[in-house]
């Protein structure tokens, strides 16, 4: 017997304003159920990243001087795709029903009888102005705050802006969309009587590491945008407010506001140094040069699980080595429990806490988080006759278990993980290399180097697209490759870890705010 017809829903979703942290917890669930996904310009691409792998995503806005989409095409398509049983987000800039016209999709879904959920999204009315320092309202500087279209439907016989009382009003006026007339806003401001003294703020891309501000006057702000080249989109805002800046911008005071950088670390483990960056006003840039997957054979690994009790050392060289074995561990029917007995030695605190997420705490975290420092712990260590098992990547140095042998170590490496170099998105990330929009690229292994190079094309063009950059590396061994293959390496961090990288470029940007005081949650 056949099912019933799945029932479609449409869930019209605020984006918000550009900070992709800025989206709802609602709006984070709703993306994740989706099977299709319309979105605008204005809505961060990185926010697509939210939907299962298999759904569609689908582009309905438009950029600069286009054409937009006819507003009853998208209406059409969110009614057919709810009809055919789908769940559907229609992911816009800020919030659906500000200037969104999220009113208007909204009524089309409520006329073709289609199930719908409006989800508020944090509107860049208030967003743009609070990252740059202007709070939209001020107990004793405006009591108000109106907003105000700057692009009108132009379909209408006459505006529905009554100027004289917005230009009478003692509180504060953000307009959306309206850079390209400003001109018009600014005369018919001043000609039904706002002083031109006025203080005046364009904020573009608010909420982004990409965000510019200007500041004038009603009687200057067309002339300083015009010097600046401010385009859309931009929020305007008028008023009093605007004078609170100087004191309380804090966002464009970020150690590494407003650079963009390349992250070409495996997008498993980019969520840390994405989350440092974006805390320390960087707009990271997935670039992934490495993908880890599966051993080709666990017949090593799992011989060396059912013989884990006949070794004096587990030593794990990574954080990938520590998730890869735990997890086969517990698919061969095993935990923490198989470790009684054995010492443990990690590379690094981000490995060793890796590890105590499956309820082990390292004996040993050498101070210098590479093999040498490992070698240099145990050196007053007997190892004669010592069984040694090292869980790691399929290709890595050899140092570590050569010399433990030389020492009298019984060694066993076992493969947990292996890294391929991925395909996938490279285009989009060489582009900004090419276009020159990249301003640090980031390498956190030697494969990452090496993989980038291929990527790219070969070293005579990879020397190309890094030269005009910052080339950060995370620890000696990584910049020695860098600079074999001609890399200009300009940031390497006093020890092998993610924060500290991002510490070492905050300091080479001439940026003295510590980057622990941006990364609050």
């Amino acid at each position: 017997m056949a099912g019933k017809p799945r029932i479609g829903r449409v869930y019209l979703v605020g984006a918000g304003p550009g900070d992709p942290k800025l989206l709802t917890l609602r709006g984070k669930e709703c993306l994740e159920q989706a099977d299709v996904v319309f979105y605008d310009y204005l809505a961060n691409p990185v926010l697509l990243s939210h939907a299962p792998p298999q759904a569609e995503c689908i582009y309905v806005g438009r950029r600069g001087k286009g054409q937009y989409q006819p507003q009853e095409t998208t209406n059409r398509m969110l009614v057919e795709r709810a009809q055919r049983g789908q769940i559907v987000v229609r992911l816009k800039g800020g919030d659906p029903f500000v200037f969104g016209r999220g009113g208007e999709e909204a009524e089309a879904l409520a006329a073709a009888g289609m199930s719908f959920e409006v989800v508020p999204g944090v509107t860049a009315a208030v967003a743009a102005p609070a990252y740059a320092g202007i709070p939209v309202t001020h107990r004793t500087m405006a009591s108000t705050v109106t907003f105000v279209t700057g692009h009108e439907d132009p379909e209408k016989s006459a505006t529905a802006l009554e100027w004289p009382r917005l230009a009478s009003s003692h509180g504060t006026l953000v307009f959306l969309m309206g850079m390209k007339n400003l001109p018009s806003i600014v005369s018919n401001l001043i000609g039904e009587g706002r002083p031109s003294a006025t203080p005046v703020a364009l904020i573009r891309w608010g909420t982004r590491a990409a965000q510019r501000t200007v500041v004038g006057t009603l009687a200057d702000i067309v002339e300083k945008s015009r010097q600046a080249k401010m385009e859309p989109p931009t929020v305007v805002v008028v008023g009093e407010v605007v004078k609170l800046r100087e004191q309380l911008n804090w966002f464009e005071r970020r150690p590494l506001f407003g650079k963009r950088v390349l992250m070409t670390r495996a997008k498993e483990q980019a969520g840390e140094l994405a989350g440092l960056l974006a805390a320390a006003g960087a707009e990271p840039i997935e670039g992934a040069t490495i993908q880890i997957v599966e051993p080709k054979d666990w017949a090593p690994v799992d011989r060396a699980i059912d013989a884990l009790g006949q070794y004096d050392w587990v030593i794990f060289t990574s954080v990938n080595g520590v998730a890869q074995f735990m997890k086969r561990l517990q698919t061969c029917g095993h935990d923490a429990r198989s470790f009684a007995g054995r010492r443990i030695c990690c590379i690094g605190p981000r490995t060793a806490e890796e590890l105590t997420a499956y309820g082990l705490n390292a004996d040993v975290v050498p101070a210098e988080y590479q093999a040498e420092g490992v070698l240099a712990t145990l050196a007053e260590s007997d190892l004669s006759r010592a069984r040694i098992l090292i869980p790691r990547a399929e290709v890595a140095r050899e140092l570590l278990p050569e010399e433990l042998r030389a020492r009298g170590a019984v060694v066993d490496v076992v493969s947990v993980y292996r890294t391929e170099v991925p395909r996938d998105f490279v285009d989009s990330w060489k582009q900004l290399l090419l276009d020159r929009e990249i301003d640090c690229v980031t390498f956190t292994s030697s494969s990452t180097v090496r993989n980038f190079i291929e990527l790219v094309g070969g070293e005579a063009q990879a020397r190309g697209l890094v030269q005009s950059l910052a080339v950060a590396c995370i620890g000696p061994i990584t910049a020695q490759t860098a600079r074999e293959a001609g890399f200009p390496v300009a940031i390497m961090p006093s020890e092998n870890t993610i924060p500290a990288l991002v510490e070492a470029m905050a300091g080479y940007f001439g940026k003295s705010v510590p980057v622990a005081a941006a990364t609050a949650p």
